[in-house]
């Protein structure tokens, strides 16, 4: 784990050097550099708090600024999501380690789950070149609503009910890397309710999924990169589909709220962590239904 915080610290220096160079935020105003301060803040805090990754929190507002930006509209929402979802790769970092601190983290679990995550976090933006992506938002949605309706509800797990057998994990894994990212999210929309409705324990299903963020996203990112790097007409700043200069402003400020998100959640009561996670699957539910149907 040394290695973790020293490759954190790393990036932090790295992220904050590169303010030092204006000409990479020539497209951002005063204003639209403070409102991606604010948002990495919440994406971060909700990160570490309860162990999603703020993704789909900041995909919606990639896009307003990007069209305000003057970006291609043909390429905004692939580049919204894929920006939103490589914030998310820095995120997870901070919250992870946290969590670990706490020693929440089913470190047994994790590499359990890596495979399937990675696989389909690669295949998600292939996929989503070829998918309706109003279906996949729909069925997100849907999931979505059954698993805060089920949090809220308390209903207990049989007892006998565990984390499947390495063939179904990797099948259940894999279908979870795909949708988070077609839709820039971390995963723990997901995976949280998951390993809840296998008997793992809320606070080391949310410490858990925290971990999930950073292979979701980077596999998902490299993906974006690679898929996109041949595009023309992107803005300059892009890497593929990211654009790089949102991402910096984004991460500075979300890696720092993580930490803060990680330390509520081990202090917060479980019933409070569980209704504030419904609450958040039940925005994230509308907003995916609301692309749906658009």
């Amino acid at each position: 784990m040394r290695y973790l915080t020293a490759a954190t610290v790393q990036l932090q220096r790295f992220l904050f050097s590169a303010l030092l160079y204006p000409q990479l935020f020539f497209a951002m105003d005063l204003f639209s550099l403070i409102a991606l301060l604010v948002l990495g803040l919440g994406a971060g805090f909700i990160a570490g708090l309860l162990g999603v990754g703020g993704g789909l929190v900041l995909v919606p507002f990639m896009a307003y600024f990007m069209g305000v930006w003057g970006f291609p509209p043909e390429y905004l929402t692939h580049m919204a999501i894929a920006t939103a979802l490589s914030t998310i790769t820095f995120t997870s970092l901070a919250s992870m380690r946290s969590h670990y601190q706490h020693g929440a983290i089913n470190g047994r679990l994790v590499w359990r789950l890596v495979p399937g995550m990675i696989l389909g976090s690669w295949l998600g933006p292939l996929m989503s070149t070829y998918l309706n992506s109003r279906l996949m938002a729909f069925l997100f949605g849907l999931f979505a609503i059954f698993s805060a309706t089920q949090t809220l509800l308390n209903k207990k797990p049989t007892s006998a009910r565990q984390v499947p057998s390495t063939g179904a994990l990797l099948a259940v894994t894999s279908a979870i890397g795909i949708v988070s990212s077609i839709v820039g999210a971390g995963g723990g929309a997901m995976t949280v309710p998951f390993l809840v409705w296998c008997n793992v324990a809320m606070r080391t299903a949310i410490a858990t999924s925290s971990t999930m963020g950073f292979p979701i996203a980077l596999s998902g990112s490299i993906s974006y990169i690679y898929h996109g790097w041949n595009v023309t007409g992107l803005p300059a700043g892009s890497l593929g589909y990211i654009y790089v200069p949102a991402v910096v402003v984004i991460v500075i400020s979300s890696m720092l709220a993580a930490h803060f998100g990680a330390k509520a959640a081990h202090r917060l009561p479980v019933p409070i962590l569980k209704r504030i996670f419904a609450m958040i699957l039940y925005a994230l539910a509308s907003y995916m239904l609301w692309r749906a149907v658009r």
